[in-house]
């Protein structure tokens, strides 16, 4: 078996009466302080290539993506100050014009509770499997994947397109400029995860906890410490590779049923997705495989609008902007930001500043369902652009009126 290695961006933090209790199983009031924190697993490093090469990452095997520069007085990570930053898109530059089309498969995954020998566990004889099944024909119908209405075109076309649309407008961006997704719908695999001989009860100590359906059945949600998600989510990735199931020239979509991550204690929980892609040392070019774990959000977990695929536009849109995460330290490295939701980065992470705020959320109705993708911030926010030459002079989108002026000068760690 070749050797992959995981390089890693989303994040958000029942007892049920009448059904028997196990130490994991809790209820809904497990999410009622959850909150949205941004995740960033340290980046690979790869720094051959000049940052300012117009056509791309050099050497690597991996999805189109072209390299711009802007010029901004900010504060790299060790808080000296530069003015000169490089940039990282995928796709094809604006100028250009053209439909860039990215083979996109969706990977639903099953999620198998174990008990701490591995096995399967029952709770009042009903297995504790979670399937996307029924996720799967919405989110494939969603605006990531289907074709809605915006302002930064004539035509009708998915979510991220739009963004990216908006975002180069004036760039110069030809009309026929689009990057856009071809989903490939995949069979389901299936994880595991095995509890830990820790787990007796309390907030820590265990794998994973779960909240049992009004019916008994698995599950309404699961919560899963975020270090055993990481290896289960190997293997997975592993396995589609393995198998041709994702390529180097797709954009990869990992799809789970309400499946949350927590950090330690499931208090500092959680995590909805993040953007990441896993590499073949050794090799050359430098093999990359771009993809994201989302989780299907179910109705009234997280709120009305925080809903459905919340966590997969936010992310696909993000790998839009940033697809290999600063992995050479100099792509899409920006100068220090906060945020009005608190968060402090220094990364072109789009969906980070908008995430948690009220109306983050853009609602769109296709075929009778309203799903609710996430408002981005634009690039020109991230700039210190004065006046946004976004389309419209707007600093976010779909929804413009949620960053009416660019972000203020920080220091490194948005230190006073």
């Amino acid at each position: 078996m070749r050797k992959l290695t995981l390089c890693f961006a989303f994040v958000l933090s029942t007892t049920m009466a009448g059904w028997g209790q196990t130490p994991e199983m809790v209820d809904d009031s497990a999410l009622a302080a959850a909150s949205s924190l941004a995740f960033h697993a340290t980046p690979h490093d790869l720094t051959n290539g000049q940052g300012h090469s117009r056509f791309g990452i050099f050497g690597i095997d991996s999805i189109p993506n072209f390299n711009d520069h802007f010029f901004a007085d900010g504060f790299d990570a060790g808080g000296n100050p530069n003015r000169h930053w490089y940039t990282n898109t995928v796709g094809n530059p604006p100028q250009m014009g053209g439909t860039t089309i990215i083979n996109s498969p969706l990977q639903p995954v099953n999620v198998e509770l174990d008990d701490v020998n591995g096995n399967l566990q029952f709770v009042n004889g009903e297995p504790l499997i979670s399937r996307p099944t029924s996720f799967v024909a919405p989110t494939l119908a969603s605006p990531v994947f289907s074709n809605s209405s915006y302002m930064s075109g004539p035509a009708p076309t998915q979510f991220s397109d739009a963004v990216q649309r908006a975002q180069f407008f004036n760039h110069p961006m030809k009309p026929d400029w689009h990057t856009l997704l071809n989903p490939l719908p995949a069979d389901p695999l299936t994880v595991h995860i095995r509890q830990a001989s820790t787990c007796t009860g309390g907030t820590t100590g265990c794998n994973y906890y779960f909240a049992l359906n009004p019916n008994g059945t698995c599950c309404r949600f699961i919560l899963i410490d975020i270090n055993p998600f990481f290896n289960a989510l190997a293997g997975a990735v592993a396995t589609d590779i393995l198998g041709n199931v994702i390529t180097t020239r797709d954009i990869s979509s990992f799809l789970f049923p309400n499946t949350f991550l927590y950090f330690t204690n499931r208090t500092n929980c959680c995590v909805l997705g993040f953007h990441t892609y896993f590499f073949e040392p050794n090799s050359d070019p430098e093999k990359r495989w771009v993809l994201n774990y989302s989780s299907w959000i179910s109705p009234g977990l997280f709120g009305a609008a925080f809903a459905d695929i919340t966590a997969l536009s936010h992310e696909i849109a993000e790998t839009f902007n940033d697809p290999f995460v600063v992995s050479d330290g100099v792509h899409n490295l920006t100068p220090w930001w906060l945020s009005p939701n608190g968060n402090c980065q220094d990364d072109l992470e789009t969906g980070d500043v908008i995430e948690g705020l009220p109306n983050s959320t853009f609602p769109v109705t296709l075929n009778g369902f309203t799903y609710h993708p996430q408002n981005e911030a634009l690039l020109q926010w991230f700039q210190f652009q004065t006046r946004s030459d976004a389309l419209g002079g707007a600093y976010s989108y779909p929804n413009t009126s949620l960053l009416t002026q660019e972000s203020a000068l920080q220091k490194a760690q948005c230190a006073p």
